[in-house]
């Protein structure tokens, strides 16, 4: 007879950080579905299977739920800062200016895959002053990364004489917006044909052109 192998007991702190992640997908899910204003907090409690004092007690209010929701769909379940993603080993090892944006935009991609539809609930309640600072916070956290990015683009390959750093940012920043790519989804596109489209744009638009390096003033 086989002897039954008890499955090792999660410490406090492990099962804290499961129901806390189990509270966001279904936060995530909730208000996907009904929108910032219509999610209640009771309504995610019962998705996840909690208590509706076990929500409150974790993120104090909807906002800051939101907030949690946000940067668990950027972040991915591993909770890998940006500098740590797949995206940014991909644009060091690239060989050319082009080969690091397809690494941008792919692990871009995966991000938009995650975090497109909270950020469209978050957007789409801009007279709701905590989901308009939301979304006000993770744009002044997205222009920073960004920004970097754009600064490894110019030491590595070299941005286009005719656009400075700032404007090449302000253009990432709007290429690579989640909303592009949720409508081109609608339309039918799939990831790959979108992965290959905002790749050979921003190689077009943000490279130095062949034979001149630099960038401008």
């Amino acid at each position: 007879m086989a002897r039954t192998v008890n499955a090792p007991k999660r410490t406090r702190r492990e099962q804290a950080a499961a129901t806390r992640e189990r509270v966001i997908r279904a936060a995530i899910d909730v208000f996907t579905e009904a929108g910032y204003v219509g999610a209640r907090m009771s309504d995610i409690a019962d998705r996840a299977g909690v208590a509706v004092q076990t929500v409150y007690f974790t993120f104090h209010t909807k906002a800051e739920l939101l907030q949690a929701c946000f940067d668990f769909a950027v972040l991915g379940p591993d909770r890998l800062s940006p500098m740590e993603q797949p995206r940014i080993a991909g644009i060091t090892k690239a060989g050319s200016g082009r080969a690091a944006i397809a690494a941008f935009v792919e692990g871009n991609t995966e991000i938009l895959k995650r975090a497109a539809a909270i950020k469209a609930v978050a957007e789409s309640a801009p007279h709701e002053p905590d989901a308009a600072a939301v979304v006000a916070h993770s744009e002044q956290l997205r222009r920073e990364g960004l920004g970097h990015i754009i600064g490894m683009l110019a030491e590595g390959f070299g941005l286009n004489e005719a656009i400075s750093a700032e404007r090449a940012t302000d253009l990432l920043l709007t290429l690579s917006n989640s909303g592009t790519y949720l409508e081109l989804k609608r339309y039918g596109w799939s990831d790959d044909q979108y992965v290959e489209w905002l790749t050979d744009l921003l190689a077009a638009q943000l490279l130095a052109r062949p034979g001149r390096r630099g960038k401008a003033s």
